[in-house]
């Protein structure tokens, strides 16, 4: 995979200087890439702002402005979207990012305790004086190789397989207090822990570089992902209706709509 770089200002790029000297002319021709997919240019907006991110591994002011001269719209347009998603972050993350599902069924599972432990593991390599890492507190220095920054999630649909956490959007799943310290552990000597199920684990601007539609070339990342990616226990519903013989009742090919009470 072609790594997210480059601090030279491109030939022919959109004016506006903080952009100009942030993104090279590699990050501008994948702008002009992903515009070209979409009939209309402000479409392109999410997957730009990863494309963003996959450089600075956040979405900062350059960042805006580059997004908002590549599609002709305001920097006020620009920042509503990337202020909305969650996805898109503010401030520097870490080499990976970790998330934490705390949402009904994860935190009744335990995802409330496997985020308290991790805040308090990593909180001492936070540069804040110990005590507890915050949402999306990042320990070690951002982009630094084995930097962790944590947040906790909402619903990472995944409810059967409780509690899960994600690595760079990679689900690790049935997670322990004791099974989370051991995978950041993992992360911080450098290695890729194989994910419970998906695409091999990358770092988090590798992994926002896929999400704005640039995935590594060759046969290896093809047959690594092209694989069935649902889980024994999201399966189980489906099997027992098969084994069963249970099926859905056939829709009628004439419905009646019910009737609009008039005005």
């Amino acid at each position: 995979m072609s790594q997210p770089h480059g601090q030279s200002t491109p030939a022919g790029a959109v004016s506006g200087g903080g952009a100009a000297e942030v993104f090279d002319a590699d990050t501008h021709t994948r702008a002009r890439e992903i515009i070209a997919r979409y009939p209309e240019s402000r479409s392109a907006l999410l997957p730009l702002l990863h494309l963003v991110q996959s450089v600075q591994g956040y979405v900062s002011q350059e960042g805006i402005t580059f997004c908002a001269e590549h599609l002709d719209l305001s920097e006020a347009e620009v920042s509503g979207v990337a202020t909305f998603y969650t996805m898109y972050k503010r401030k520097p993350c870490g080499e990976h990012l970790v998330s934490v599902c705390t949402n009904t069924l994860c935190a009744a599972m335990g995802g409330d305790d496997v985020y308290r432990t991790l805040q308090e593991y990593l909180g001492g390599d936070s540069g804040g004086g110990g005590g507890r890492l915050g949402h999306e507190e990042t320990a070690g220095s951002p982009g630094e190789p084995g930097s962790i920054t944590l947040e906790h999630a909402e619903c990472l649909a995944a409810c059967d397989l409780a509690p899960v956490v994600q690595v760079n959007y990679e689900y690790f799943d049935k997670q322990s207090p004791e099974s989370a310290v051991e995978l950041v552990d993992a992360l911080r000597r450098g290695e890729r822990p194989e994910p419970t199920r998906g695409a091999p684990l990358t770092d988090f601007r590798s992994a926002e570089l896929q999400l704005a539609g640039f995935f590594p070339e060759g046969d290896r990342f093809e047959a690594d992902v092209d694989v069935p990616t649902a889980a024994e226990e999201t399966t189980r519903g489906a099997r027992m209706a098969e084994d069963q013989g249970w099926t859905a009742p056939a829709m009628p090919d004439d419905v009646a709509l019910p009737e609009v009470d008039k005005q």
